[in-house]
Formats: C-alpha cells, sequence, structure tokens
C-alpha cells in the first residue's frame, strides 16, 4: 500500500515530453491516459480510506491500472 499516487508522467520520466505530445494529438492516448489519472485517484482513495473499498475490488482496480500502463508505455515506446 502507498500513501502516494502513481503518477504516468512520474513512472516514465523520461516520456514526459512524449506524454504530453500524445495527450495533445492522439485521442486514443488521451483517454487512456485519463482513465489510468481516474483510476489511479480512486485505488489512491482506496489504499488510504477516504473511500473504504474491500480488498477484492481495490485488486481488481489495480489489475487494470498495470493494463493501462502497460498500454501506455507501449505507446511511450512506439
Amino acid at each position: 500500500m502507498s500513501d502516494t499516487p502513481h503518477e504516468i508522467a512520474e513512472d516514465f520520466p523520461e516520456y514526459r515530453e512524449k506524454l504530453s505530445e500524445l495527450k495533445q494529438s492522439d485521442a486514443h492516448f488521451r483517454n487512456l491516459a485519463d482513465r489510468y489519472h481516474e483510476l489511479n485517484r480512486t485505488i489512491h482513495r482506496g489504499e488510504t480510506n477516504v473511500e473504504p473499498m474491500d480488498d477484492f475490488h481495490l485488486e481488481d482496480l489495480r489489475k487494470e491500472r498495470v493494463k493501462l500502463k502497460d498500454e501506455i508505455y507501449g505507446m511511450l515506446r512506439g
């Protein structure tokens, strides 16, 4: 469990410029990044008990976040 949200720009600092460019130029990428941000905030609220949730739901959200992160990373590298 973490007190700090996993911001995508912090996870891939070497791609900050490309991340910004893709958010502006690619609607699919922007949607992925927005969904990642939304999930990330929800997970953070669950982990810090601001919005308590059961462990199974929290784990499902984390798995979805990992899938999004993998897809985002693939697009950043591509």
